[in-house]
């Protein structure tokens, strides 16, 4: 019998994991031809998280959960359910229910024809104010005209991996991680289902504009070197720019003087080459920052414990 698994990250879904719990049963119960796994990844959560899943853990001898030591990120929570699922396959999604479980129906009929990575392709983006999507659709029209793989819009981590993909995950261990271009890189056997975005079924986001700005930064500097490139372009065309202006100024000044030198034009020229400078160290900085933490090849995570014990697994795969 083929062994599915689920992985759910979580921070701060107490609210919803009961709820999430009652659809993932009726997801067993409509497919008990296979053999099932919920694994939930506790990120750190600041609420009552970790006691709903102990709570879980008791009455139902399918749910498993790894509590990492702190809050380290969505990405890293990911690589922590790769690390620990035991399935023929995988099902990611969201603790919030904004990833339908009954799709996984669909998914799982793709994956018996062969398909090594279902994804999941949204019909709509839910709620999400048009300055959020309008900006998210121009971030993934940036990314994949910067770089040599496919980043699908539209497409987030809601999918199902073969075991393949999983363990080619696993070898994938660096720091900055951006798990979307991830599943491109490694390639594989891919198609896709498409569903509706569900409302949250309780609690609050924690996908702020912040932490969306970080994870696209991340994105970029993670599979391009783009942008150290358009620093280059800017650089020449400001430099290209000034060297005509200093023509124009020398051609001017011969012809018909210059009585009184431009302070307003000095100032904005000073101005905008800090700024293009400025902006230039900056990308450098994100790059060397990335192989600084890189150099260090510390463990990606921490465990505190695996279905409460702090031994049995924790040292494994790190």
């Amino acid at each position: 019998m083929k062994k599915v698994s689920v992985i759910i990250p979580c921070y701060n879904e107490a609210q919803s994991l009961p709820l999430l719990h009652v659809e993932l049963c009726k997801l067993a119960d409509a497919e008990q031809h296979y053999e099932w796994e919920f694994l939930f990844i506790n990120d750190g959560s600041r609420d009552t998280t970790i006691n709903e899943l102990e709570k879980l853990r008791e009455k139902d001898a399918r749910c498993n959960y790894v509590d990492l030591s702190r809050n380290y990120g969505k990405e890293v929570a990911l690589l922590a359910g790769f690390d620990y699922v035991t399935g023929d396959c995988a099902v990611i999604m969201d603790a919030d229910l904004q990833h339908p479980p009954h799709v996984a129906h669909e998914m799982l009929r793709k994956w018996e024809e062969g398909y090594e990575d279902v994804y999941a392709r949204r019909k709509s983006r839910g709620k999400e104010s048009w300055l959020r999507k309008q900006l998210s659709l121009a971030y993934y029209r940036l990314l994949s005209k910067s770089t040599r793989i496919d980043v699908l819009p539209n497409v987030g981590d809601f999918r199902l991996l073969d075991r393949r993909c999983i363990d080619a995950l696993c070898q994938l261990r660096e720091q900055s991680r951006y798990t979307k271009g991830m599943y491109c890189y490694i390639g594989f056997k891919k198609t896709f289902v498409d569903f509706e975005t569900q409302d949250r079924v309780a609690g609050e986001s924690s996908m702020s504009y912040r932490v969306l700005v970080k994870l696209a930064i991340e994105g970029l500097t993670a599979y391009t070197t783009s942008p150290l490139q358009w620093a280059t372009g800017v650089g020449l065309v400001v430099s290209l720019a000034s060297f005509l202006y200093a023509i124009w100024v020398i051609i001017k000044t011969l012809v018909w003087g210059e009585p009184v030198a431009g302070f307003p034009t000095i100032m904005i020229a000073i101005l905008f080459l800090g700024g293009v400078q400025l902006l230039s160290l900056g990308i450098i900085g994100e790059y060397l920052g990335r192989v600084f933490n890189e150099t260090k090849n510390r463990p990606v995570y921490f465990v505190q414990s695996f279905n409460g014990d702090k031994y049995e697994k924790s040292r494994k795969h790190h």
